[in-house]
């Protein structure tokens, strides 16, 4: 018998154990083997839509279209198999077309199942939306025809030429499956007439007939820039579909096309081709093909080139990425479901209960895609699916809940009472559950409100030692119901019967928002919304308006019974400002009074100006109000604009947002939560302001009071951006997973990086998750965040990302254009950059010719980069007249040219007479402006500072003269002034700036050459001239040099003798100087390798670069730098030299320098030291150690 009970037990314990696990897996065994897939099908004809579900018998199967059930009828009645079979398609309008949306439904004793969505849909062709249009072009250049239409399934398209179908595509002809017809290097033979055709399964249909008409092209053809005609066009693509970007340009010579992406990366070459002359097609599109892809047209040869983008966005249908589980839980436990999804756009998540959509309520609650039951009871066991669905599809996934009776648990507490104590307390009552009630633990009592949907249920828990309990935070003239659960060790107990019960009214919380305006001068129409029931806590009984002029301080006072909404007040005087406020009352007694507000009667003029709008205020979120408006329909006079004021009810008004005439709405964000907003609105027009429109709103709270319990929505996730151009910016982003039955809308903040100024951010409204920010500031910075609101619900920011706008298009030329001849067959051009912010030069072209080949139309091109601001014209021919021109150029375009420059070469050079002496005077003056064109600051700042220089100079030296104790070597002395002078005025000037010591002075018939072997200093402004007048002096200081002509004349020599053992610097003239080798004071001022001649510039023909003069540009500034750019050495020589305000210690210094400088010639006289004069120096400055040679 033992080993019997045994097995008896070990049966029943399977069961125990088992039973509840059957009863999760046995939910798999109903599922379906076969789901409806979306039909196209034509009028007339039989569609079977397939459903074949499997599982525990009995099984029934309904069908569902568009949620509602489908009624058999002897044209659609199901199949034995559970699939629907109609007969006849019908497509006639109403309900009585077949064309929607069908699910199937199975149902066995474990629950309900829905299949996936399938879309029946009848072949049509819809009327042409677009047909070809007749044109006419010139011979060579191309043509373009589109026709569009909507058809399904999608239609194929051909074009027909005088009747005859043309080829899909040869060399100059291509047709793009969008419907556009192509027709590059048009001919005379291409001239005809076009029409498509549009076919699909249902029928066919031809467009109009368009002519195309060509005529002659001018000889010779002018040259043209790179222009695209057709560029691409923003689009969205479902995925594993084909993907078409047109792009079609025109120029002379015919522009090469290219593709690229805005984002570097490289284009898929294994599904990507190009169709015909340029036009990219991408197949099987996915995910990763999605971005800005950009159309580069470019002139062959050249750096000439125009850019169109396009974004392309890559549709997905739903899928999975998190499934709902099965779960077991006992009675007043908790289940919680997850489920989600991922796709573009992104999916919405819906929850179904055996079939039916399951409703959000106080048990049951819906967010952050979950699905939580609360309090589980006996009818919550169900098969629950979860469905994700876009426009681009659907999906489901399915899970049981089991849920589990347990017999030793407390019954549910009895006999529950309610009783209203105030406007916003009710008493609640119980008696101790009948059964294990000495077990229980504690009381949790949960309540909602009795009216509306998806209202959020509270509870409170207490303990076991009272059943009584006040609920004290409930809104006034409401209807509550509540009920009661007993806890104990092992659980919960069934839910208590539930009470309804309501609180008593009170005075209202709030008074009405007035809106204001004028017919006419003497009278204010006073209008307001009648207050919600959360705000008038019971039924309005009367309303009490108050009024008063701005000057007086006597209130008049109009009571008005409940119905009315609106008061005209009369008899009013005109331009005064008046102040209103209005107040609510309920059966208890009077609320609060509104602030005043005030409003500005009319002027009593007859000028026509425009009637007050009729103004209507909605709040989107917490933050965000609308505001639309139209004109009153008795308005006649002409409107030139509007502008809107507002400000919060507590500060002063804001200066007006100024509107077109065209507008009827404006978003006002950026505003406080729970805050009062006056909103004031007026048109006007050439005449002065009209009437106005005063309303005051109040924003809600992003989190209520009601609400603290429930957490704020999630951000929007993966916010991408792109740049669309150089003034619009394209952002996406995800929305996070949570369901909710409420619209979900977003704010888009956008402003650019380091902005201070609050009032300039922009925030967008919109319910997509797309968004095309436009009227962007070129070439900028920007920061974007998004948040989403939901049901006054706010989510956070999400965290910002940045983007910039692509440069724009240069649209203003070069100025300040100045051509100089500077050799005989070489000009230079300089100009300045176009002045406009925010726009980037990358190149200029400098296009220039003869008067014959102007005429001709043939120009010379130039190209330089867009740091460089000169070029040189190599080449031109003696007695021509030269025209140049500048443009500014770009990745996004081509700027204009300036305006043309005219440069006459002279012919008669053979008088031996220098063309560029002619200018003299202008020269000179270009010198004088210097290198780089300075403000007026900087000049200042130099003059102050070199006249400072010169006065210590002078005193400094004026000490060391009178300090001298040897009157014999007064001419020494003299000589040295004269170096420190030159050196002086020279470092002023900026003009030694890489030697290594000063020069005392420089012969007159030695100049910089920036190409090396003539003498001649060329600066921004062009080539500068020495004087003509042969003097012997420099500056103003160099007459002391004249004091001592035998010292001059020994420094001339090139040849001096100082003390051993001293470093000098030495000024040594070479005679026989080759044409090739720089001269003295090239040496000097260049370091080695910078200079080069202009016989090797490379590029400088009609389409290339001026080769290495660039670089020889851009080394030439070094001209222009101040002292501060000297060398240490030369530094340190002038400070001593200047240092007027420095220690004693210097002075003596100085005094015991000049006494070393005595000894100097004494070493000269007695021949210590020699220097050879005949030694080769490519350098006119050697340094030389002088070493001991006599005892």
């Amino acid at each position: 018998m033992a080993p019997v009970k045994r097995k008896l037990y070990q049966r029943l314990l399977f069961f125990v154990v088992f039973l509840p696990i059957s009863g999760v897996l046995c939910f798999s065994e109903l599922f379906f083997i076969k789901e409806p897939h979306d039909v196209t099908a034509i009028r007339r004809e039989a569609v079977i839509l397939d459903c074949q579900a499997h599982g525990e018998s009995p099984i029934d199967v309904r069908w569902l279209k568009n949620g509602v059930k489908v009624l058999e009828n002897e044209r659609v009645y199901l199949l034995s198999n559970g699939s629907l079979y109609i007969s006849e398609v019908e497509s006639r309008r109403g309900d009585k077309s077949d064309e929607g949306l069908y699910q199937c439904l199975a149902q066995n004793k474990y629950g309900a199942i829905l299949s996936q969505k399938a879309r029946l849909t009848i072949a049509s062709i819809s009327a042409f939306a677009i047909q070809p249009t007749s044109t006419v072009v010139t011979e060579g250049s191309v043509a373009r025809f589109s026709c569009k239409i909507s058809a399904h399934p999608p239609s194929i398209i051909t074009w027909e030429f005088n009747r005859v179908t043309l080829p899909l595509a040869t060399e100059r002809i291509t047709v793009l499956p969008s419907g556009v017809l192509q027709i590059h290097g048009v001919q005379r033979a291409n001239a005809g007439n076009y029409r498509c055709i549009v076919t699909n399964i249902a029928s066919r249909r031809r467009s109009t007939e368009a002519t195309l008409s060509v005529t002659a092209a001018p000889k010779p053809h002018p040259p043209q820039r790179p222009r695209v005609i057709a560029g691409p066009q923003n689009i969205s693509v479902s995925l594993h579909q084909s993907a078409i970007l047109e792009c079609m340009a025109t120029g002379n010579p015919r522009p090469i096309i290219s593709w690229s992406r805005a984002d570097s990366k490289s284009i898929d070459v294994y599904n990507t081709k190009v169709l015909g002359n340029g036009n990219l097609i991408i197949t099987d599109i996915k995910l990763q093909h999605g971005g800005v892809y950009m159309c580069r047209a470019t002139t062959p040869g050249t750096r000439n080139y125009t850019v169109a983008s396009a974004n392309i966005t890559v549709l997905a249908p739903p899928s999975l990425v998190e499934w709902p589980e099965s779960l077991t839980r006992p009675r007043a436990g908790t289940a919680r479901f997850v489920c989600q999804a991922e796709g573009v756009p992104t999916p919405e998540i819906t929850w179904f209960k055996n079939g039916e959509k399951v409703q959000s309520n106080g048990r049951i609650k819906m967010y952050n895609s979950k699905l939580v039951i609360n309090q589980i009871i006996p009818e919550d066991d169900a098969i629950y699916q979860c469905q994700a669905e876009n426009e681009q599809g659907s999906v489901l996934s399915m899970a049981r809940l089991i849920v589990v009776m347990s017999e030793d648990r407390p019954s549910a507490p009895r006999d529950l009472r309610a009783d209203t104590v105030s406007s916003s307390a009710i008493l609640l009552a119980w008696e101790r559950p009948q059964y294990n009630a000495d077990k229980v633990i504690a009381y949790s009592v949960h309540y909602m409100k009795a009216e509306g949907l998806n209202n959020e249920e509270y509870q409170v828990v207490i303990g076991n030692d009272t059943t009584r309990y006040i609920i004290d935070d409930l809104e006034p003239a409401r209807n509550y119901t509540f009920y009661v659960v007993a806890y104990m060790p092992m659980g919960a107990s069934r839910m208590s019967d539930n009470v309804f019960q309501h609180t008593l009214e009170d005075v209202p919380l709030r008074a009405p928002e007035l809106s204001l305006t004028s017919r006419s001068p003497m009278d204010i129409q006073v209008c307001w919304q009648p207050l919600p029931g959360k705000l008038s806590r019971g039924r309005v009984s009367a309303y009490r308006l108050s009024y008063r002029t701005s000057t007086e301080n006597t209130v008049s006072q109009i009571e008005l019974p409940a119905d009315k909404t609106q008061y005209l007040l009369e008899n009013l005087q005109p331009d005064t400002i008046y102040l209103l406020r209005i107040v609510a009352a309920t059966s208890v007694g009077w609320g609060e009074q509104s602030a005043w507000t005030s409003h500005r009667t009319p002027k009593a003029s007859s000028a026509r100006v425009p009637m007050a709008p009729e103004l209507h205020l909605e709040p989107l979120n917490c933050t965000t109000i609308l505001a639309r408006w139209q004109l009153a329909p008795r308005n006649s006079v002409s409107v030139q604009g509007y502008r809107l004021f507002y400000h919060e009810e507590s500060q002063s008004e804001r200066a007006p947002h100024q509107l077109r005439a065209l507008d009827n709405t404006y978003t006002i964000s950026g505003l406080d939560p729970r805050k009062k907003y006056h909103v004031k609105l007026l048109a006007y027009n050439y005449v002065g302001e009209g009437y106005q429109a005063d309303q005051t709103i109040s924003t809600p709270g992003c989190v209520s009071v009601r609400d603290r319990m429930v957490p704020p929505p999630p951000p929007p996730h993966n916010v991408y951006t792109k740049t669309n151009s150089s003034t619009a910016v394209f952002l996406h982003w995800g929305r996070p997973a949570f369901t909710s039955s409420h619209a979900v809308n977003y704010t888009v903040r956008c402003n650019p990086v380091g902005l201070q100024n609050a009032s300039l951010v922009l925030y967008l409204q919109t319910s997509e998750q797309r968004l095309l920010v436009r009227d962007l500031e070129p070439n900028t910075k920007y920061e974007f965040a998004i948040r989403l609101h939901i049901d006054q619900l706010s989510s956070p920011w999400s965290p910002v990302v940045y983007q910039s706008t692509f440069p724009d298009a240069p649209t203003q030329p070069p100025f300040n254009v100045k051509v100089t001849l500077i050799e005989e067959d070489t000009a230079l051009v300089s100009w300045k950059p176009p002045d406009e912010p925010n726009v980037a030069v990358t190149h200029y072209t400098i296009l220039y010719a003869s008067r014959n080949a102007w005429i001709a139309g043939e120009w010379q091109v130039l190209q330089k980069e867009g740091t460089i601001t000169m070029a040189l014209l190599e080449n031109l021919k003696p007695g021509q007249i030269y025209f140049v021109k500048v443009s500014a150029s770009n990745n996004m375009g081509d700027g204009p040219f300036s305006h043309t420059v005219e440069l006459t070469v002279r012919a008669d050079l053979s008088s031996g007479h220098d063309p560029r002496l002619s200018r003299g005077s202008t020269q000179s003056t270009a010198f004088s402006d210097g290198f780089y064109h300075l403000d007026q600051k900087s000049m200042t700042g130099i003059t102050v500072g070199v006249c400072i220089a010169l006065i210590c100079i002078i005193i400094c030296a004026f000490i060391i003269i009178c300090r001298g104790k040897n009157r014999k070597f007064s001419a020494v002395k003299t000589l040295r002034e004269g170096v420190n002078t030159s050196a002086g005025h020279l470092g002023s000037h900026g003009q030694a700036e890489n030697a290594d010591g000063s020069v005392p002075m420089m012969r007159e018939n030695h100049f910089i050459d920036a190409k090396g072997g003539t003498n001649l200093i060329i600066n921004s402004l062009g080539p500068v001239q020495p004087s003509t007048e042969k003097k012997e002096k420099w500056f103003s200081f160099s007459s002391n040099v004249k004091k001592d002509s035998k010292a001059v004349q020994n420094m001339r020599q090139g040849t001096a003798s100082y003390q051993p053992g001293t470093t000098v610097l030495t000024y040594e003239e070479e005679l026989s100087m080759s044409p090739g080798q720089p001269t003295t004071l090239q040496a000097l001022l260049w370091r080695p390798g910078d200079s080069e001649g202009s016989s090797n510039s490379e590029g400088s023909h009609a389409t290339g670069d001026s080769g290495r003069y660039s670089h020889d540009e851009t080394e030439m500034t070094n001209l222009s730098s101040g002292t501060g750019s000297r060398p240490p050495s030369l530094t340190a020589e002038d400070s001593g030299g200047s240092g007027c305000s420095g220690p004693p210690e210097q002075s003596v210094q100085l005094m015991e320098e000049s006494q070393i400088d005595l000894k100097l010639l004494e070493s000269v006289e007695n021949g210590c030291c020699h220097h050879d004069g005949q030694s080769s120096s490519k350098s006119a400055l050697s340094l030389q150690v002088c070493v001991p040679e006599c005892v």
